[in-house]
């Protein structure tokens, strides 16, 4: 285990950044049937629809057919959230609950952090809008939902304009991370290096850094991943992230591993 990611999470200065394979772990949906969904209240051929574009050009082509967002986020919430999922089998949420990290950021639009949260004991401030700002606790962990939250329709990011606009980060959520990120580590897992959107999300991050007036002083970040990518590893570097690597094959195990060294 690094040593200075190990200082900065026990120092409560590591922000963690959490994907979709964190919620993978409870058999959430994917965005594949996230797709499929949209195309059958569109009245296409999943399969066929799932080449006309990227999840988020499909999803903006679904608002702008629909008008809103409205169905598809009732089944996603549906989906996501059934009776029989149990938070408290992930040992990976478990291990999130318990670490010290100063914020966690969330790119994913399901409640199971904040349910996590509740059943281990460990109070949060939830911050998905501009309304959650102004209600936080000094001293409390923040769970900042970058991608919305499904109690509130508007905040959801999930077309492609709405992505784009939140990577401007001239939003209040995107200025409160940009003012996040330059006082703290990043650690980032659950994220899928083949997805170009999460590629776009660390470039951006990083020309914040580098925007810095003491952008030599910023602070390490590290993404963790369950297989080598020599290219990725080299790409990630120039932007000053470094990555971890399991040597574990099975990804949720790595991560479970990972997250229970630094944990513990």
């Amino acid at each position: 285990m690094n040593m200075e990611l190990l200082n900065a999470h026990q120092a409560g200065k590591l922000m963690l950044f959490a994907g979709a394979g964190v919620s993978a772990n409870l058999g959430l949906p994917t965005w594949s049937e996230l797709t499929a969904q949209m195309a059958l209240e569109l009245g296409f051929d999943p399969k066929i629809f799932s080449t006309y574009g990227s999840p988020l050009a499909l999803a903006e082509y679904y608002k702008k057919k629909k008008g809103n967002l409205g169905p598809l986020r009732s089944w996603m919430d549906r989906e996501w959230h059934k009776p029989s999922t149990d938070v408290t089998t992930s040992e990976v949420h478990r291990l999130i609950t318990l670490g010290k990290f100063s914020r966690i950021y969330t790119t994913n639009y399901d409640r199971w952090l904040e349910i996590a949260h509740d059943k281990f004991g460990v109070p949060y401030d939830k911050i998905a809008s501009v309304a959650d700002l102004v209600s936080v606790t000094e001293g409390r962990r923040q769970i900042v939902k970058l991608h919305g939250d499904f109690a509130d329709d508007e905040s959801l990011v999930l077309d492609e304009t709405s992505y784009f606009q939140r990577l401007n980060f001239d939003t209040p959520l995107g200025i409160k991370l940009r003012n996040d990120v330059l006082g703290n580590s990043v650690l980032f897992i659950g994220y899928s290096l083949s997805d170009i959107n999460i590629r776009l999300l660390f470039y951006r991050l990083t020309e914040m850094w580098g925007r810095a007036v003491l952008s030599s002083a910023r602070p390490k970040s590290y993404l963790f991943m369950s297989r080598p990518n020599p290219v990725a590893q080299e790409v990630l570097r120039h932007w000053g992230i470094e990555m971890i690597v399991s040597e574990e094959d099975d990804p949720k195990q790595a991560l479970t591993n990972f997250l229970r060294e630094l944990v513990s």
